[in-house]
């Protein structure tokens, strides 16, 4: 007999070009290629339909999300209270089978009465209320650092509303042991990505990479930390790609020779960046979820340079080069420009990416629970 299962996602996954949506989407892909029978509950505002998701799904429901100042005077956090929508209810009920929620962001009905007798399941993208704290004490603006504090305290008042679910999938190890002692059955569930295998070459490449969501507070935190305190140091040739980058970074690098800036380059020519450069260099200040950009660049790249924060909560620490002070990466910078990238790395990432990360193995472990 044919599983069935709603998902109830936080956006539009198509296309999967940013952390959050690539989760989403390629665990659909998986869970469809596993025979699946899949019923999509997506909330819209930001990103147009496209015919993609009912290539993985037998149905898809959109709901606009409930903006305004309406869903902000309320105890549920704003994240929760605009993904409300009177439809999604009804819309669940007509087909019993599981549902998978994707993010906090989706718990609305969680605790429903009418959906009592629905195994619930929770993947946890964060622990949302740290990662919104967060967000507060790296904020500049007054009115931002408001709207992160109040949303962190509604996020961790409305995190009770998880012990109604069956069990939580976590996106870290880390994580997995924070969720296990507050709410119950967890598991680790690292983050499904569009790769199947390897396919970094050995060699030598020919700079130093940044990739990110340059409009994001935490790349671009990163991007300031290694212009400043890194590549002050050194002039090996550094290049910094992602979307949207703010007005003040373009101005930033624009006198520095051996820095340079790509602006929302198309997905194949960030691929080949990544794969052209000789380290990828990649720290993060927020310790909280799993970075895709980390098994971006371990599936695609040679020489991956982080800090221990990145690699926090994950198993991939002996693959990567760990530097935690800005002496210690110009350090290790150094070195790896006289190394190439060898065969014998490439197998030890295989051995790891090709089995604790298939996306085909991982959508089974969810499979199991339903």
């Amino acid at each position: 007999m044919t599983k069935r299962l709603h998902i109830i996602s936080f956006n539009n996954p198509s296309p999967p070009d940013y952390g959050g949506v690539i989760d989403v989407y390629y665990k659909l892909q998986a869970l469809h290629q596993a025979g699946i029978e899949i019923y999509f509950h997506c909330f819209e505002y930001d990103r147009p339909r496209t015919p993609e998701l009912e290539q993985f799904c037998h149905q898809v429901f959109y709901y606009p999300r409930q903006t305004g100042i309406e869903a902000q005077l309320s105890i549920i956090p704003y994240i929760v209270k605009s993904r409300n929508h009177p439809d999604s209810l009804k819309n669940l009920l007509s087909v019993t089978a599981p549902i998978l929620f994707e993010g906090l962001h989706t718990c609305y009905l969680l605790n429903h009465p009418l959906l009592d007798a629905y195994k619930k399941l929770v993947r946890a993208h964060n622990i949302e209320h740290q990662y919104y704290f967060n967000l507060y004490i790296s904020e500049s603006t007054i009115q931002k650092r408001w709207y992160f504090a109040v949303e962190s305290l509604r996020l961790r008042l409305f995190e009770n509303r998880l012990k109604k679910a069956q069990c939580i999938l976590s996106i870290s190890s880390t994580e997995t042991a924070y969720f296990q002692s507050h709410f119950g059955d967890t598991r680790f569930i690292p983050a499904f990505h569009p790769y199947k295998e390897l396919t970094t070459k050995p060699g030598w490449g020919e700079y130093l990479l940044f990739h990110g969501n340059l409009s994001v507070n935490e790349n671009q935190k990163a991007v300031k930390y290694l212009i400043r305190k890194v590549f002050s140091q050194i002039t090996v040739s550094f290049v910094i790609a992602g979307k949207n980058p703010p007005e003040w970074l373009t101005d930033m690098v624009k006198d520095i020779p051996h820095i340079s800036l790509i602006a929302n380059p198309p997905q194949e020519r960030m691929n080949r960046l990544i794969k052209e450069a000789h380290i990828c260099v990649i720290p993060s200040f927020q310790g909280i979820g799993m970075k895709l950009k980390l098994l971006t660049s371990l599936f695609t790249g040679k020489h991956c340079l982080t800090n221990s924060t990145m690699v926090m909560g994950t198993d991939l620490k002996n693959l990567c080069h760990i530097a935690d002070t800005p002496q210690e990466m110009v350090q290790s910078i150094q070195k790896l420009m006289e190394e190439p990238f060898t065969k014998n790395e490439i197998h030890r990432r295989k051995l790891k990416l090709e089995t604790f990360y298939s996306n085909e193995i991982n959508a089974q472990k969810i499979i199991d629970l339903l």
